[in-house]
């Protein structure tokens, strides 16, 4: 490392290893490296806890960066602000000096300034004739802008964490709807079934959750939900397909009866059997079919909506352009590209409220993947918030899925043999019949 870049600081505090190591850190940026200061800021502000930085520390962060005087921290610049003590604490909110001494240290200690002292400590710049800046001191921001990237990945993961769980949470609302007013259809049928047992073990899932569940624990509990609800809808449709059965034996053996001589004791027997009735209205097989026919329809389109429809391999060989925005350069799994996809949103100007219905409509992965083929797509969408709105208005219809997209992308790739489509097809189906 260059020793002009080493500084040591004023008084009594001493230097330390990690001191002397964010300051090779610093020297080592590229001189292209650039950031909006107040995108960075927020940022900052979403890794707080990440990063063990206090709401008070980014006060005072906040009120360094409006020293800044441009807009945009670039490592070809000198990036020291000196402002004296007093106009620190204004822009603080009033903070006072000893509590602004210790969250300027707090700020030092996690690795976001540097402190560039002067021979006595003061803070000041010394100007040429021209009135520009030869040499300052006082807080050198060039460490917040030499971990922007680590500071990005991070407040990337937080926010596709964060919806992800909202998402998880919501699926579960949906879950605990169907299981419940299926029990209560099938205890007014009279349908035939252990549904104390179930609507116990259904109760016993969501007691098991705790007060503040972690993603992995609300995914465990989506699971079971949906496994129980799975069970419901299986026991209601063999009870239908019963139903169904026995309608169709009693027409045809009137039918007999019709074809053949009456006898009196037939004839009798037929007054005195009572309609069957399984509520207050009469309903007839047909009808009592098609309702819970639809019912299933629904359920089982809604899981099918909520599952990823395509494999991941497949999306990660379609959209390439994806990859660099994973955790560490790389995608390993849905999570992953949830995590790139925030990063992605951001880019392509895609509000969180688009992001949010899409997730609801056709699941956190399939909205990923949506949003993965768009910015593979690049200049031939204008819009990307107004197309993904338009993909999510089409899923809803039931006229959109993310295989067809998928397949466009894959065809479209330079070199790539004719083999793609018939495997990405192969696939796709093997996952809807497993």
């Amino acid at each position: 490392m260059d020793s002009e870049h080493v500084t040591t600081p004023f008084g009594r505090r001493s230097m330390t290893f990690g001191l002397l190591a964010r300051q090779r850190q610093v020297s080592k940026s590229t001189p292209d490296t650039k950031r909006n200061k107040w995108k960075l800021f927020r940022a900052v502000c979403e890794a707080r806890e990440e990063l063990n930085v206090s709401d008070r520390s980014l006060s005072v962060l906040d009120a360094l960066l409006s020293f800044y005087p441009s807009e945009e921290l670039s490592a070809a610049d000198q990036l020291i602000v000196f402002p004296s003590n007093a106009q620190l604490s204004i822009r603080a909110r009033g903070m006072t000096a000893a509590t602004l001494r210790r969250h300027l240290a707090a700020l030092v200690d996690t690795g976001l300034i540097l402190r560039k002292d002067s021979a006595n400590g003061k803070r000041f710049a010394r100007r040429s004739r021209a009135g520009e800046i030869n040499e300052a001191f006082g807080f050198n921001l060039a460490p917040l802008l030499s971990r922007a990237k680590e500071i990005e990945d991070i407040a990337a993961k937080i926010t596709a964490n964060r919806e992800y769980f909202r998402a998880t949470r919501e699926r579960i609302s949906l879950c605990r709807r169907d299981i419940t007013k299926l029990i209560q259809m099938a205890l007014d049928g009279c349908v035939e079934g252990e549904w104390s047992q179930l609507h116990d073990r259904f109760r016993a899932f969501l007691a098991s959750l705790p007060r503040r569940p972690t993603l992995d624990e609300l995914q465990l509990l989506l699971n079971r939900l949906v496994e129980l609800r799975t069970t419901i809808v299986k026991l209601l449709e063999d009870h239908d397909k019963t139903r169904n059965i026995c309608a169709r034996e009693s027409q045809n053996e009137r039918h007999i009866q019709d074809s053949q001589t009456q006898s009196f004791f037939e004839s009798e027997a037929e007054q005195e059997e009572p309609p069957t009735r399984t509520s207050g209205s009469p309903t007839t097989p047909g009808t009592e079919k098609r309702s819970h026919g639809s019912v299933k329809n629904a359920l089982d389109n809604s899981v099918r909506s909520l599952k990823p429809t395509v494999p991941l391999d497949i999306v990660l060989r379609a959209c390439v352009e994806i990859h660099p925005y994973g955790p560490g350069g790389s995608i390993r799994s849905w999570g992953d590209l949830l995590t790139a996809t925030a990063v992605l949103r951001s880019m392509l100007q895609i509000s969180p409220s688009a992001f949010h219905q899409a997730c609801l409509v056709m699941g956190p992965e399939n909205a990923g993947a949506a949003i993965a083929c768009i910015y593979e797509r690049g200049g031939r969408i204008n819009s990307a918030g107004a197309y993904l709105r338009d993909l999510t208005r089409r899923a809803t219809q039931r006229q959109f899925t993310i295989k067809p997209m998928v397949s466009a992308l894959l065809r479209s790739k330079a070199g790539i043999s004719q083999n793609e489509e018939p495997t990405l097809a192969r696939m796709a189906g093997s996952k809807r019949r497993a």
